[in-house]
């Protein structure tokens, strides 16, 4: 492994391992699955290519708000925590939420210029009943601010060390 995928693990890990810390301590979703691509995008975009932590944040809310909306329109009580019957009313319904979320959320972010891909993970997880109430989008929203300052702590700290990643 070369250089560069250890300073990535080590930054994208860092940064969701204080995630992992606020999810033990508190006891809430402080960590689902669309923030391990943010993790790694964050860690692994070069300097000129990396994404401002105000568009991943904002991709985040809008997949996030785009989601609750969808699902509280199309599918409010139905979640995809087990197997839904093939043709069901339910299953349509958060098909449809799902649909309707991707949609929002694509066009959202486009509109307001913060393309953060794993944001349409986002989405999917409020659409389909699984963060899907207002404090499930709060934690949501929490958990992208605390990954994005982790990250900007760590990268803050490395650059500020007396010790340079060139010696």
């Amino acid at each position: 492994m070369d250089g560069r995928g250890v300073e990535t693990a080590l930054s994208a890990g860092l940064s969701f391992a204080v995630l992992g810390v606020v999810a033990w301590a508190t006891g809430a979703a402080f960590v689902f699955p669309s923030l391990g691509p943010s993790a790694f995008v964050l860690a692994f975009a070069e300097a000129n290519e990396r994404p401002r932590g105000a568009t991943v944040v904002g991709g985040h809310v809008i997949g996030a708000v785009a989601g609750l909306l969808a699902y509280s329109l199309l599918a409010p009580g139905v979640a995809l925590t087990a197997s839904i019957p093939a043709f069901s009313v339910a299953g349509l319904r958060l098909v449809a939420s799902g649909i309707v979320s991707v949609g929002l959320t694509s066009w959202g972010m486009v509109a307001a210029d913060t393309v953060h891909a794993p944001a349409c993970a986002t989405t999917l997880i409020v659409s389909l009943g699984l963060l899907s109430s207002p404090m499930g989008v709060g934690i949501i929203v929490v958990s992208v601010v605390v990954l994005v300052a982790a990250h900007e702590v760590g990268r803050w700290t490395v650059a500020h060390s007396p010790v340079s990643a060139d010696e």
